[in-house]
């Protein structure tokens, strides 16, 4: 049953939540508009159209800062609110009628969980829709200038790769394919002086990349059952998942993926990338259990202590945060070098944060 108390302290924790939101979030926006101030101010235009360039640059990449920082978040909103509830005496009224410490701050979990699951929508529904423009030069919106490409497998095992590219054609210059040793015709380079990427769409000739200026112009029997010559110097590679904005971003693209899209490719992807996928496909599946555990952390630790300071408790929470962000990262590395397996370098923090936070909670004072 929700009381009148639990509806006032869910939106306290709500309240905090959006000032920890708005304050970290800006911090970002403002620390990185004037370290990148130049690159938006060369831009040619006036200064109205330059002002509504940044709000649509930062309003895409506001997604991908959230996504770093859902949870630490959702931490500092859950113990800023225990913390000010202690400074204000609002629990001992509640303590003196028999209301146990853990009945007071369940709205507090709940809106933490609430705050945690955030993080993964964002993910899911967010980031994959804006992956375009989080790839995007600050100072080349359109994609009209050369871009650096990383290279990319493709799901046929041909890695491409070029010189430069240009976004808004979809072109890549001095294009080069290397095909694996398992294609009939063995390990085969071939470069071209221009390649555009043909989407997927009606005929034999879309969903991959229409090659200008071929080398060698006669390539080795028996040819690859995905490249097709057109004459003069032309021909066809077909790909599956080799585009170019894959080509772009390079071998991390599928960060940027869902995780129903991760699971699709974890069956097709290139073994050499495959175990980095899996291990991010279950942190994927972790990482909401570990923001809930990590909120149940810092509130008990708070708890701990009625008469701490509030500023030793943000001091805890940033430690808690620390911790939580080198764990991540310790079992990000070691799973991603297989030195375990990924489904283990993913539970591990749930391994090390569980019970630690049941422990704590055990000992709050009652």
């Amino acid at each position: 049953m929700i009381t009148t108390l639990d509806r006032m302290v869910l939106f306290s924790f709500f309240r905090s939540y959006s000032i920890v939101w708005v304050s970290l979030i800006g911090l970002f926006v403002v620390i990185d508009l004037f370290t990148h101030l130049d690159a938006f101010m060369n831009r040619p235009g006036s200064f109205p159209s330059i002002a509504a360039y940044i709000i649509r640059y930062y309003a895409y990449h506001v997604p991908q800062v959230f996504d770093l920082m859902a949870e630490p978040i959702a931490l500092l909103a859950a113990t800023f609110t225990v913390s000010w509830m202690q400074r204000n005496n609002e629990m001992l009224p509640q303590l003196s009628a028999g209301i146990p410490t853990r009945r007071i701050i369940r709205p507090i979990l709940i809106g933490g969980a609430i705050a945690v699951s955030l993080g993964p929508l964002n993910t899911e529904f967010i980031i994959p829709e804006v992956a375009d423009e989080l790839m995007a030069s600050r100072d080349d919106p359109e994609g009209a200038k050369a871009q650096l490409l990383m290279g990319a497998y493709d799901t046929s095992g041909v890695h491409l790769e070029g010189m430069a590219g240009f976004r808004k054609d979809r072109r890549v210059d001095r294009f080069c394919a290397t095909f694996p040793e398992s294609s009939p015709s063995g390990m085969v380079h071939i470069t071209a002086e221009e390649a555009i990427y043909v989407p997927p769409g009606e005929g034999t000739l879309t969903g991959g990349w229409m090659l200008t200026g071929v080398m060698p112009e006669q390539q080795p029997e028996p040819l690859p059952i995905n490249f097709t010559p057109l004459g003069h110097g032309r021909a066809f590679l077909k790909t599956d998942t080799a585009d170019y904005d894959t080509v772009r971003r390079g071998g991390t693209w599928y960060i940027y993926a869902s995780t129903a899209r991760l699971r699709e490719m974890l069956g097709s992807s290139d073994p050499r990338r495959q175990v980095k996928m899996a291990v991010l496909f279950h942190s994927r599946i972790t990482r909401p259990l570990i923001g809930v555990l990590l909120v149940l952390l810092g509130v008990s630790i708070i708890l701990w202590n009625p008469n701490r300071h509030m500023a030793l408790s943000a001091g805890l929470c940033m430690a808690i945060g620390t911790g939580y962000y080198g764990c991540i990262i310790g079992c990000t590395v070691i799973g991603n070098s297989a030195l375990v397996s990924p489904a283990l370098a993913a539970w591990i923090p749930v391994m090390i944060y569980g019970p630690l936070a049941f422990v704590a909670f055990d000992m709050i004072h009652t």
